[in-house]
């Protein structure tokens, strides 16, 4: 299981004393694996190295230090944490699309040519997708009030997540995007700060928002504006959900509207993912939080959203503990906390059952012992096999809307990019250890963007029929 944490060492080393072997042995002992060991520069006595680790945790680096000065002829002249340094300074920057070499080029981009531009966009403000970068430019907005499985740590500690979803929407789907992080969890402030900055955008992505005022927040701005508003942290990972839900039924050889499912976590992901299957005909749906299984009508003080979901889920109004909830289950979809399940628990599903394990990082119950009782199961950890990632969506979705110019975004466009995506693994393919594509599969953004673009124009929301590709 890898861990991510990588740390640079630079290493004077004595010519004499110190041997390769010396270093692994070291590395080995507390658990590491070492990524490479390159030269810096040569000395009289001495080579100055780079000693690149992979550690298990933060805890075992003081440990690999400690080894590594009781190696005679060995000196630690520095330590970088390689994800720091992936950071360091951001990891954006504006670059220009167009030169200015000239005194003409200036004219025209500048004054007085961009006023010619500017009273075409004044007589028909449909231009500005034609004329600025509002064809292309995606705001991604937070709170810092729900950050990764983080918490509630505010605006700037939020910044390096969108400026990282920023790069993935460039790089995954040519899509222009820029973080904007808002000091306020207050909704009003936040529809209202949203709705002021829209015009210079052609889509919302609404990020690290916690629920239940991400739910209120999107529906606002998504009845105010004319541009699609998306919160990913519900439907990114509720399109992601359905997609590898259609493959998996297809490995253990169920019926989609047959199945009985049940979702512990009634968040925004929770949530969405239920309204997503709800759409596509899976009827038995339980949804299962803190206060037990969600069953219509108990009053919900805190969770009034947890009401309109028990009106339209669980119809024998199914009460009780989660391993009776699983008891003949087909279905599991976790979207709470780490090591909410025990064996025992999955054991009780019905035969060729299905889990999707999505708390991070630690799952709701350990995938090796969730494979000993159902047939397929999926994480939201790259280290295993079906990772559901909300990557595999955004990029492709907003290619599509930006490429029709769609005013919002459908049930419609979201199922078409679920099933979309859920075709880019062959027949072939499946199996119970792929049932979703790998985010860095190359025809996932296009084959994604085209569904939800045809979607967008089946449902009326598409302004211009985008060229077949993408």
């Amino acid at each position: 299981m890898r861990s991510g944490l990588q740390y640079v060492l630079r290493l004077g080393l004595n010519r004499d004393t110190v041997s390769f072997g010396q270093l692994v042995k070291v590395v080995d002992h507390i658990g590491a694996d070492i990524v490479a060991l390159d030269l810096v520069r040569t000395e009289e006595e001495h080579t100055v190295r780079d000693l690149t680790v992979e550690l298990p945790t933060e805890r075992h680096l003081e440990a690999l230090e400690a080894g590594l000065k009781e190696i005679a002829g060995v000196t630690i002249q520095n330590v970088s944490d390689r994800t720091f340094l992936m950071h360091l300074g951001g990891k954006l920057e504006i670059a220009a699309k167009v030169q200015v070499k000239t005194r003409t080029d200036l004219a025209q981009i500048y004054t007085p040519g961009v006023a010619r531009v500017v009273q075409a966009i004044a007589a028909d403000p449909n231009k500005a997708f034609q004329l600025t970068m509002k064809r292309n430019m995606v705001a991604i907005v937070t709170d810092g009030s729900a950050i990764l499985g983080l918490g509630n740590l505010g605006a700037k500690a939020a910044l390096p997540v969108m400026e990282g979803k920023s790069v993935l929407f460039k790089q995954l789907a040519g899509v222009d995007a820029f973080p904007i992080c808002l000091d306020t969890q207050d909704s009003d402030e936040i529809v209202d700060t949203v709705r002021r900055l829209a015009p210079g955008f052609g889509g919302i992505n609404l990020e690290d928002i916690a629920a239940p005022r991400c739910f209120e927040i999107e529906r606002r701005l998504s009845e105010t504006l004319d541009i699609p508003v998306f919160h990913d942290d519900q439907h990114g990972t509720a399109v992601v959900i359905l997609a590898g839900l259609i493959n998996a039924a297809k490995v253990v050889g169920k019926s989609l509207p047959d199945l009985r499912v049940v979702v512990a976590g009634v968040g925004a992901a929770g949530t969405a993912a239920t309204d997503l299957l709800l759409y596509h005909g899976i009827r038995n749906i339980i949804g299962y939080d803190r206060d037990g299984a969600l069953v219509r009508g108990r009053r919900y003080r805190d969770r009034p959203n947890w009401e309109a979901y028990a009106e339209k889920t669980n119809p024998d109004n199914v009460s009780g503990s989660l391993r009776r909830l699983l008891q003949g289950a087909d279905v599991f979809i976790g979207v709470s906390s780490g090591n909410l399940l025990q064996g025992d628990d999955l054991a009780v599903m019905a035969p060729g059952a299905i889990a999707f394990l999505m708390a991070n990082p630690i799952p709701e119950i350990s995938p090796e012992e969730a494979e000993r009782h159902v047939q397929v199961v999926a994480t939201g950890r790259s280290d295993y096999p079906n990772q559901i990632n909300n990557v595999l969506c955004f990029p492709g979705l907003f290619r599509g809307v930006l490429n029709c110019r769609a005013r919002s975004i459908t049930m419609g466009m979201k199922a078409a990019a679920a099933e979309a995506l859920a075709s880019v693994v062959r027949s072939e393919e499946l199996g119970p250890e792929y049932i979703i594509p790998g985010v860095f599969n190359r025809q996932v953004v296009d084959t994604v963007a085209s569904a939800v673009a045809h979607a967008a124009e089946m449902d009326g929301v598409a302004r211009r029929n985008p060229p077949t590709v993408v």
